[in-house]
């Protein structure tokens, strides 16, 4: 059939992109077109394709920054809402977006959403025992009973190992991390006895209560920057949700699906996936931020915004510290924000502006290098 479709566009002249063909390939296959109809869509989709290409000279910077800022005027200020997720708050609207177009190095909401292979998924007591390895676990959710005896100046604690046995733990793990991070601990089965180290008499009580709360505190399970986790039920495969990202740590875990494990943090995309998964994560994020809001843009728009943020290998904001702050030309850099900076800096260098974008000629008065500004006339004089 992609044969039979090709044909056809060299037929009509069209210039298709291989993509383009094979969703016809697939759709006239599905539909069982015959050859008339097979013309009649390819002819139609040419005229829609052509269309909707860009024309030389057309401002496609300014029209994309119109597209994703008008609809930002009438995005909300809200930043947390849950997400499908009673328990996980994660920053939406015009925070969000913002966020993104800065490539923000810290997000005030990290979050992933962790799916897993064939056969793991749908494997409901495997999913909890990750959940359980990836989620924070503190001593003090394993506690039955936690005592502060301020005669003996000691502070007992009583572990249920019920409850280590439903959250999946291992109790030899536990104890271990427990003498590595306390010197004076006595263990007597799961009762263990503390004592503070005591410099001076009048600061006893405030070092006794200061081993309290590290002792409650002390993390026994769990990832790296990860928090609260979350198991839902997706269709017939189970999925987890959490707050806090580690990618890297969680896409060497057992049975976890590589290819659709997200994160929402595009620099941790950056760095464990490379560049062109930051590409992507970026439109991803800015799409489906301006769509819960119910607004759309198009994706080609947002597409040139993530070319610009990532075109020389790294993830850069749109901005003075990255885009806006690195045009060749002095004038523009100039317009844009500090300008007596700029203009100083170009003159101890002695740097030579060319005047090829737009922002300088129009600062200059001339002639714009866009549309009917981006063509020359030679006129040639008729010999007699």
């Amino acid at each position: 059939m992609v044969e039979k479709v090709e044909k056809v566009v060299k037929k009509k002249r069209a210039k298709f992109p291989e993509k383009l063909i094979h969703e016809i390939a697939d759709a006239a296959e599905r539909h069982e077109l015959s050859d008339k109809e097979l013309d009649t869509l390819i002819k139609d989709i040419k005229k829609a394709y052509e269309r909707a290409r860009v024309e030389d000279g057309e401002a496609v910077g300014t029209v994309a920054a119109q597209s994703v800022g008008e609809p930002g005027t009438q995005m909300t200020m809200r930043t947390f809402h849950y997400a499908g997720v009673a328990e996980l708050n994660v920053t939406l609207g015009l925070p969000r977006l913002i966020e993104i177009v800065d490539a923000r190095k810290k997000i005030s909401t990290p979050t992933m959403a962790i799916y897993f292979e064939e056969g793991y998924g749908t494997d409901e007591e495997f999913v909890r025992t990750i959940a359980n390895r990836i989620g924070k676990i503190v001593l003090n959710d394993v506690l039955k009973d936690f005592n502060v005896n301020y005669a003996s100046m000691t502070l007992s604690i009583e572990i249920d190992e019920e409850n280590v046995k439903e959250k999946r733990l291992d109790y030899d793990e536990i104890i271990a991390k427990i003498e590595k991070a306390f010197k004076k601990v006595d263990i007597n089965k799961n009762l263990l006895s503390f004592e503070p180290t005591i410099s001076e008499s009048k600061h006893a009580i405030r070092e006794l209560r200061l081993l309290a709360d590290k002792v409650r505190d002390l993390q026994i399970s769990g990832v790296k920057n990860i928090g609260k986790v979350v198991i839902r039920k997706e269709g017939t495969e189970w999925a987890i949700h959490t707050e806090g990202s580690n990618l890297g740590a969680v896409l060497k875990m057992e049975g976890v699906d590589k290819t659709r494990t997200t994160t929402n943090d595009i620099h941790e995309v950056e760095k464990v996936l490379g560049i062109e998964a930051a590409r992507n994560s970026i439109i991803h994020e800015a799409q489906s931020t301006m769509e819960e809001q119910g607004l759309t843009v198009d994706v080609r728009h947002i597409m040139l915004v993530a070319d610009m943020m990532t075109s020389d290998g790294i993830v850069k904001s749109i901005g003075r510290h990255g885009i806006s702050g690195e045009k060749a030309s002095v004038l523009a850099r100039a317009s844009f924000e500090e300008t007596g900076k700029h203009l100083l800096r170009a003159s101890i260098r002695g740097e030579v502006d060319h005047l090829t974008g737009i922002i300088e000629n129009i600062i200059i008065g001339q002639p714009i290098p866009l549309g009917t500004g981006s063509v020359g006339v030679v006129m040639k004089e008729r010999k007699k």
